[in-house]
């Protein structure tokens, strides 16, 4: 193994889905609601482009948070644009090249993204994880809650797609994390002490669920 792949398995995955997350306004999407795309854009920080005959407007917000967090975790795209995310987003978005991608068994679907959770399972074997998506559902948490690593589940409002706000909980949830693979176990050092004071990060994160939705009328952090 490379130095380089020996360094990306030191840090958990995330898995990043694409629509509703990075690619926003998703009904309008479905719809064809182009004059919506476009009134929409005019409040966010992208770009509307047309792939593979679909409008999608790109939020440059959401990239630059991906990018960030790049340094924290393994990036891996659970989407069901699979192989295209790497053929338009890095040139689209700045985003690295080459990130990992997932394959589905079955066809995808908005309402939930339980469909998703075979090839996530297969792939993330058992290594820390955390997923963004903005279709998470009540068998997405189940799966988290009986994984024996460290999960987290975020959830996006597909109109603000990646924000501040679950950027800095993702960036928590993986410095807690660190902080924790890095503590002594309690067999080793030079103190043994049970009454020593438990530090942060000394227990591994749980399952965690971040599943508050916010309205469409609000405005994005």
């Amino acid at each position: 193994m490379s130095e380089q792949a020996a360094a990306a398995q030191d840090r958990p995955l995330l898995m990043v889905d694409i629509d509703g997350v990075i690619s926003l306004f998703g009904v309008a999407q479905q719809t064809g609601g182009v004059s919506d795309l476009r009134a929409a854009a005019a409040s966010r920080d992208g770009a509307l482009h047309s792939i593979d005959g679909a409008f999608h407007f790109l939020s440059s917000t959401a990239a630059t948070h991906l990018l960030d967090l790049a340094a924290l975790y393994e990036l891996v795209w659970a989407s069901g644009w699979e192989e295209r995310a790497n053929e338009h987003l890095p040139h689209l978005l700045g985003l690295p090249r080459g990130i990992p991608f997932l394959r589905f068994a079955r066809a995808v679907g908005r309402s939930n993204a339980h469909w998703k959770l075979d090839a996530i399972e297969a792939y993330a074997g058992q290594r820390p994880l955390a997923w963004i998506d903005d279709a998470l559902d009540q068998a997405c948490r189940e799966w988290a809650s009986a994984r024996a690593a460290p999960t987290l589940l975020v959830q996006t409002d597909p109109v603000c797609g990646l924000t501040s706000r679950e950027a800095a909980q993702l960036t928590q949830w993986a410095q807690a994390l660190r902080t924790y693979s890095s503590s002594p176990s309690p067999s080793s050092g030079s103190s043994s002490s049970a009454s020593s004071s438990a530090k942060p990060g000394s227990v591994p994160p749980a399952p965690i669920f971040s599943s508050e939705a916010r309205s469409a009328s609000n405005s994005c952090p």
